[in-house]
This record gives C-alpha cells, sequence and structure tokens, in this order.
C-alpha cells in the first residue's frame, strides 16, 4: 500500500479554478463496471490515474483534480468491480484479497474502457495518458505495452522486472519491445522492493532497445514519498511532478 487513507498530493491546489467533477460508473467490454472519479476543464489532453493496490480512494481522486486544475483533463479508475462490485468501502477494508484477484487482462480491459469513456467525450484523436503508482506504475508501464494508443506513461515506483501481478503478467522488462509510446519511470532509491539495481537495468533495457524511456531514480527517497505528510522529500516530490507534467507537455506538443 502506498499512501495512508489520509495522504494527499503534495501539489497545492489552484484557488479559482473552473473544475467540473463527479463520480461515475464504467462498463467494460465483458460487462465490467467500475468506480471511477472524473476531474475535467476541456484541457487539450487527458489522464489516467492508476491507484495504488487499495484502488480508488480520495489520495487519486484529488490527484485527478489537480491535474485537471491545470489543465489536463483527468480520470481516476478502481480495479476491483469484477470481484468488490461497485459500493463506496471503507478506509480499512481488506483489499489484498481483490488485489490477488485481479489480472492483467482485466485491467486492460477496464483501461481501455476508460479511454473509450474519454475519447468520447473529447475526440478520437484525443492524447492520453496513463499515470500511476506501484501497482499503478507498473500497470500504467503495461498498459503502454497493450497496443492502446496511448500517448505516454509514467509510473512512480512501479515494479519493472515482477511477474503475475496482476495475475498473468509478464515482466515489464520482457514488454519492452512491445512498448508503443513513451514511458517515464519515477523511482525511490531507498525502496525496499525495487532494489536501486532492478531501476538501473530498465533504465539499460529501455536505451540498448531503442525506446523512449527515462528513469528516473531519487536517492534516500523511499516508496511512496509523492506524499504531502513526507515532508522530508517535499523537493523530490515537487521535481517527480515537474518530470510528470513536462513529459505531458513535451507529448502533446
Amino acid at each position: 500500500m502506498c499512501f495512508d487513507i489520509d495522504s494527499t498530493p503534495p501539489i497545492p491546489p489552484v484557488s479559482g479554478g473552473a473544475v467540473n467533477h463527479r463520480h461515475l460508473e464504467i462498463e467494460a467490454a465483458d460487462g465490467n463496471r467500475f468506480m471511477a472519479f472524473e476531474a475535467s476543464t476541456g484541457g487539450a489532453e487527458s489522464v489516467i490515474v492508476l491507484p495504488d493496490v487499495r484502488g480508488l480512494f480520495r489520495f487519486y481522486e484529488e490527484l485527478a483534480l489537480r491535474f485537471a486544475e491545470r489543465g489536463t483533463n483527468a480520470l481516476a479508475i478502481d480495479y476491483f468491480g469484477r470481484t468488490a462490485g461497485v459500493d463506496t468501502r471503507p478506509a480499512d477494508w481488506d483489499f489484498w484479497p481483490e488485489v490477488e484477484a485481479t489480472t492483467l487482462e482485466g485491467i486492460t480491459a477496464d483501461v481501455t474502457a476508460a479511454i473509450d469513456h474519454l475519447r468520447s467525450q473529447h475526440g478520437a484523436d484525443h492524447p492520453i495518458f496513463i499515470v500511476g503508482f506501484c501497482f499503478g506504475g507498473s500497470n500504467a508501464w503495461y498498459m503502454a505495452a497493450a497496443g492502446l494508443g496511448i500517448a505516454g506513461a509514467v509510473g512512480f515506483y512501479g515494479h519493472p522486472d515482477r511477474e503475475g501481478f496482476p495475475r498473468g503478467a509478464p515482466t515489464m522488462m520482457s514488454r519492452i519491445p512491445d512498448l508503443s509510446c513513451p514511458v517515464l519511470a519515477l523511482q525511490g532509491g531507498d525502496d525496499p522492493g525495487i532494489p536501486t539495481e532492478v531501476s538501473e537495468a530498465f533504465a539499460e533495457a529501455l536505451r540498448e532497445q531503442g525506446k523512449d524511456g527515462d528513469v528516473v531514480i531519487y536517492r534516500g527517497a523511499p516508496h511512496s514519498f509523492f506524499d504531502r505528510k513526507q515532508a522530508e522529500y517535499v523537493d523530490e516530490s515537487a521535481d517527480a511532478w515537474r518530470r510528470t507534467t513536462t513529459f505531458i507537455s513535451r507529448l502533446v506538443g
């Protein structure tokens, strides 16, 4: 789990921004219905936010608002419609059985439905990015290799060399040849679950295979450093947010 339930994104709100936001349900092609939170300003591009293992909760809704306040439409989605339904969940709910039941096929279907939802509103050529955290970080990169027509994918502390998480997923390293858009990895250098050598190997493999990818390792920063409560990593968080928005701006043109 990346963030405490009372954590918030380390990004100041923009006062006076005209942001429309709502909770909604989206239906995937297989009939699955899942929760989502949408924040929009009619921007030139959109991001789909993929949460950590707890699924959709306040942190990611707040992050969607921060994107929209800065002119990027955002849609944060949940993973667990197939097994946990679409009802509101308590803060202390037991999410691990749901995580273990997720599949790469199911997540891909749900992200595809989220893309279709955004393009139904903004047009078939609307640029769409994926931004994910932890479980969602590696899922963001998987989506960049799934042929979905996205413009780019940003993963915060995703694991590039772990298989079977979600079920049916190979290692992300093995999917590098299938990447069809640029990727950005923002990694904690003091993350016990993702050794620095693994992140460095990911960077080297992207270079060797000629992919547009950048791996940034924040030395001394832990997993889930991107959190207002982690005040000692305010500089790292600011840099990660700047790199994320610059990445999107570069690819939108």
